[in-house]
């Protein structure tokens, strides 16, 4: 057997149990990924939590295994009739018991289809005890699947992929979050015949991302490499997350649109349709001209949009408040800063195959304030009608 060294054991520090995060909706790329971690880093042991059959049998079934086979069963009791919340207070103590062992030279925690690997990668970081440390986070993907799964909006629960019975996620925006949370992508075996098409897309959705072959020498060195969770967090907020850039390759095409005017209400409320199934993939953060303090987010896959209040505008803040405000935040303001508007303006992302540029451009440019309406000023803007009260102020 090949030495730690030679296998790409990871480095958590002295003393430390490497932890590494495995999601993804693609089952198969997923298992994969993990066997290959299983069998390449010594002493490596993988934590499933399984949520297929949770609300039927009352708990979540746990399985420790390792290479060789299964070392340990059990199961962990539903939390509020929601299993990923179940797994949320099994995971860290499994992998306190693991790393207590001080022989488990890594802990790959396969999570299950629907779950994200942002919220367990945050219970690790707060809740995780002072012998681990998460090391990496890596989403399967299967090229070949990246189109059918991102193009998907149907409801998790109609899939059979609902984490809990309030879940209102679709399987495109689950997806979407999962492929860009991770900075590594493990692509699957067979991944270097995938069409360009498809590659082209899963380049321009997340263009940082390291791409590794999960047959690849180095995969276990490259999903294990480190992870900075606040860091990740920061990627992210709408105000400051490392957006995709202008591109056009394969057929494939990525529009970058940043306009300082502010959108009209009820322009934008009317085009929304149009813009939601206009890509595949599209996010960013917007200004309505009735909102000016507002900073808002676009999240939109397969066809189901979210628009969420993000917190104020930096410029809308006084000045005693910056100091609350996170360095990575303040330093994104500061490179876009307008001398009238400050940081406010639009900045949405549109990623496709075959998507209408000149057309997407077009429609979003009709939906900003005119020359006129603009010269109206603030205090015109604000007494503009109303258009998203109900997609951002919902009645209890």
């Amino acid at each position: 057997m090949a030495g730690a060294e030679e296998a790409g054991a990871p480095h958590a520090g002295p003393g430390l149990m490497p932890v590494v995060l495995v999601a993804g909706l693609h089952a198969e790329a997923r298992q994969a990924a993990v066997e290959r971690l299983l069998t390449t880093v010594p002493t490596s042991v993988a934590l499933h939590h399984d949520l297929t059959a949770a609300a039927a049998a009352g708990a979540v079934r746990r399985t420790v295994r390792s290479a060789r086979g299964v070392l340990d069963e059990g199961e962990a009791p539903l939390v509020n009739d929601c299993a990923c919340c179940a797994l949320r207070e099994d995971l860290v103590p499994e992998l306190e018991r693991l790393a207590d062992t001080g022989a488990c030279g890594l802990a790959v925690v396969e999570l299950w289809d629907s779950v994200e690997p942002r919220a367990m990668a945050e219970v690790i970081d707060a809740h995780g005890g002072p012998g681990m440390r998460l090391t990496g986070v890596v989403t399967a993907v299967d090229p070949a699947l990246l189109l059918p799964y991102l193009g998907n909006g149907d409801d998790l629960a109609e899939a059979g992929l609902a984490a809990a019975p309030s879940d209102q996620r679709t399987v495109g925006d689950t997806f979407a979050r999962q492929l860009e949370y991770a900075p590594v992508l493990a692509l699957a075996d067979g991944a270097e015949e995938a069409e360009g098409a498809d590659m082209a897309l899963l380049a321009q959705l997340h263009p940082v991302a390291d791409q590794v072959r999960v047959d690849a020498p180095d995969f276990a060195r490259a999903a294990t490499v480190g992870f900075d969770v606040a860091a990740a967090a920061a990627r992210q907020h709408p105000a400051c997350a490392l957006l995709p850039q202008e591109a056009d390759a394969e057929g494939v095409a990525t529009l970058v649109w940043e306009r300082r005017r502010p959108f009209h209400p009820e322009r934008l409320y009317a085009a929304l349709e149009d813009l939601t199934c206009a890509a595949v993939r599209s996010r960013g953060r917007f200004w309505l001209a009735d909102r000016p303090d507002t900073l808002l987010s676009w999240d939109a896959a397969g066809g189901a949009l979210c628009v969420e209040n993000a917190g104020p505008w930096l410029a809308s803040l006084p000045d005693a408040a910056w100091e609350l405000v996170p360095p990575v935040r303040r330093a994104a303001a500061a490179l876009d800063w307008h001398p009238e508007h400050g940081d406010r303006g639009q900045h949405l992302v549109f990623t496709a195959p075959g998507l209408d540029v000149d057309g997407l451009r077009e429609l979003l440019d009709s939906c900003v304030l005119t020359d006129a309406e603009y010269a109206g000023g603030p205090d015109a803007w604000r007494r503009l009608p109303a258009a998203f009260d109900e997609l951002l102020d919902p009645v209890s």
